[in-house]
C-alpha cells in the first residue's frame, strides 16, 4: 500500500470515527446499529485506532474506552452511554450566555450574532457596534456617559468641552479628546484603539493618553498598557467586514470569531491555542473562517454538536 492510498484510508477511518462518536452520545441507536458500530471497530486496527484518537481527543473521555482485549468481557456501550448527559449539559451551557442576558435588560442598543449597527446619538456623536455588541447610555448636565457592556464599537465624537464624553468599560474609562477610537472588550479587560485625535484612558490610579494611530489595553489583573503603535485601520477592520490578524495567538483569534457565531470552539492543547495565525477573514462567515485556519495551521475539528467544535 502506497502512501497516498494509506493517508486516505486513515481519513476515512478518522471521519467514520467521529461519526460513530456523534451517534454513539446521542443515545438512539438501534441494537442492530450497535453491533454495527462494533464490526466496524472490529473490522481493522486501523478503526479501533482512529476511535480510540477521538475519545483520546476529548480528554478524560479516553479512560471510558476499553482495550480491545477486554471487549469481550465489558460491553462499551454502557460507558459511551455515560457520554450523552455530559455532552448534553456542556452544549446548554454554550446557549445559555449570562453576559447577553445581562445586555438586554441593561442596554439601550445592541447588536445579535452576525448584527451590526451604526447608532446616531442625540448630541451629533455616532456609534458603530459590532457583532454581539450593546451599550447602555447615561447622558447627564455635565458628562456623556457610554457603558460598554459586550463586545465592541468604534465612537465618532461630536465635540463639546461642557459635557465630556467618556465610555466606561471593563472596569476603567476612555475620555476622549475631540476624537474617534474603537474600544473592545475580552475576556482579560479591554482594548482601545484610536483613529483620531486622543483620548484618556484610566483605571483606578493609572492614566496615559493615547493618540492617533495608537492602542492600549487595561484589565483586572494588570494596569493600564503604555501606548502603542498600531495599524489602526486593520485592526478596526470589522467595521468593513473583515477581520485582519497578523501573527496573533490562535486563542485571541477564536476570541474574535466567537462574536459572529453561537457556540464555542475549543483548543485541545494550550500549544495548539498559542500558535500565531496571520490572514484576512470574512466576519459574516466565521465557520469558513474556521477551516481556513485548520487548513493553514494543519489542525482538524471535530464537530461534537452545532455549538461546540474542538480543534486539535
Amino acid at each position: 500500500m502506497n502512501e497516498e492510498t494509506r493517508a486516505r484510508d486513515s481519513d476515512a477511518a478518522g471521519d467514520a470515527a467521529i461519526e460513530w462518536f456523534v451517534r454513539l452520545r446521542a443515545g438512539n441507536l438501534s441494537a442492530r446499529e450497535k453491533a454495527d458500530f462494533e464490526r466496524w471497530r472490529d473490522d481493522s486496527e486501523e478503526n479501533a485506532t482512529a476511535f480510540e484518537e477521538v475519545l483520546q481527543m476529548y480528554g478524560h473521555l479516553a479512560s471510558m474506552s476499553p482495550s480491545r482485549r477486554t471487549r469481550t468481557t465489558v460491553h462499551p456501550w454502557r460507558r459511551y452511554v455515560a457520554l450523552v448527559p455530559a455532552l448534553a449539559a456542556a452544549s446548554l451551557a454554550l446557549l445559555i450566555n449570562f453576559s447577553e442576558v445581562r445586555a438586554l435588560l441593561q442596554s439601550d442598543y445592541r447588536t445579535g450574532v452576525g448584527e451590526g449597527k451604526v447608532v446616531a446619538l442625540d448630541d451629533g456623536s455616532r456609534v458603530q457596534l459590532d457583532s454581539r455588541s450593546s451599550i447602555a447610555l447615561r447622558y447627564g448636565p455635565t458628562e456623556r456617559r457610554v457603558i460598554l457592556l459586550g463586545g465592541e464599537a468604534w465612537f465618532d465624537v461630536a465635540s463639546n468641552a461642557a459635557r465630556p464624553f467618556v465610555v466606561e468599560a471593563a472596569g476603567g474609562t476612555v475620555t476622549a479628546l475631540g476624537t474617534a477610537f474603537d474600544v473592545a472588550l475580552g475576556k482579560s479587560g479591554a482594548r482601545v484603539i484610536v483613529t483620531e485625535h486622543s483620548v484618556r484612558v484610566s483605571r483606578g490610579d493609572q492614566e496615559v493618553v493615547v493618540t492617533e494611530g495608537q492602542q492600549s489595553a487595561y484589565g483586572a489583573d494588570a494596569g493600564v498598557e503604555q501606548p502603542s503603535a498600531i495599524d489602526a485601520s486593520s485592526a478596526t477592520a470589522w467595521r468593513r467586514g473583515k477581520l485582519i490578524v497578523e501573527k496573533q495567538p490562535l486563542g485571541e483569534v477564536l476570541e474574535m470569531l466567537g462574536r459572529y457565531r453561537r457556540g464555542a470552539v475549543y483548543c485541545l492543547s494550550a500549544s495548539i491555542c498559542a500558535r500565531r495565525v496571520s490572514g484576512v477573514f470574512a466576519s459574516d462567515d466565521p465557520l469558513q473562517s474556521l477551516r481556513e485556519i485548520e487548513a493553514s495551521l494543519g489542525l482538524r475539528m471535530i464537530y461534537l454538536t452545532s455549538y461546540l467544535i474542538l480543534l486539535y
